[in-house]
């Protein structure tokens, strides 16, 4: 993709926590971004970006397809971000991830999906998991995120449009407590996972974990991040004596790499 660096960004939910991030990051490396969220965005615009409304879940999608026309890439962090009733994620995740990767199709831009670690939340915290694992989503929005997954690899097979497919673990300035110690992402290591993905040529549909370089607790490994030449260079491991013991006391969520998405309506008989 490097010979369309030119070419701007559309970052849908760009209001959000991680959008803000990548938003100011992202233009102060240079890239020429389209901003849209169905919220204002907090502050002033970046230079360099635009900012316009827009409803992922709009059912004929033109607007998204209108803002992604002449973009070569699509950051898609938009939707509903926790987890929620079904009748809450159903329109932005569902039927908004179709507008994303129809625009995508008619514009033929990449797409990089937010997808999350809660597509595999319900696997115990004693396994190690490659790329490739099945998905066991814990609620409603794992799930959707598991259909966006299975979207891209549809959009790739039949369409022929590239995604990273990025399971993005906690992505917060610090780690906060000892699961954290697992699945942290660091605000530098997202941004420059998403500048290799938009500057590599050709990568296919490949997934990875979206983790800093966390060594002394690991759920995740074998992915596909040498296709884009990403290298995290944070850690969670200096957090370890801090956070080792910070946890919840509940079974449930101890078990299980999800957490406490997973003890969200659990009414599984013991």
């Amino acid at each position: 993709m490097s010979s369309d660096s030119m070419r701007p960004v559309l970052l849908t939910g760009a209001s959000g926590a991680l959008g803000r991030i990548l938003a100011a990051g992202l233009t102060r490396q240079g890239w020429t971004l389209r901003l849209t969220d169905i919220q204002p965005f907090p502050g002033p615009v970046p230079e360099r970006a635009v900012f316009e409304f827009a409803d992922l879940a709009d059912v004929d999608g033109s607007r998204i397809r209108r803002l992604a026309d002449g973009c070569g890439m699509i950051l898609h962090f938009g939707g509903v971000s926790v987890e929620r009733p079904f009748d809450e994620v159903i329109g932005p995740n569902i039927r908004g991830l179709y507008n994303i990767y129809e625009a995508a199709r008619q514009t033929k831009a990449r797409v990089l999906f937010a997808s999350s670690n809660h597509t595999v939340g319900f696997h115990q915290r004693d396994e190690v998991l490659d790329v490739d694992c099945t998905f066991r989503p814990d609620g409603y929005y794992g799930l959707s995120k598991c259909y966006g997954e299975l979207m891209g690899e549809l959009y790739f097979a039949k369409h022929g449009i590239e995604s990273v497919l990025v399971r993005i673990g906690s992505c917060f300035p610090e780690p906060r407590d000892a699961r954290m110690l697992a699945t942290w992402l660091s605000y530098d290591d997202l941004t420059s996972l998403v500048v290799c993905a938009l500057k590599a040529e050709n990568v296919g549909c490949i997934k990875i974990w979206g983790t800093s370089n966390n060594k002394r607790m690991t759920w995740w490994e074998d992915d596909d991040r040498g296709v884009i030449g990403w290298s995290p260079q944070s850690t969670a491991d200096g957090y370890a004596d801090a956070l080792g013991g910070k946890t919840t006391g509940d079974d449930v969520v101890e078990a299980h790499q999800g957490g406490a998405y997973c003890r969200i309506d659990y009414a599984r008989p013991e």
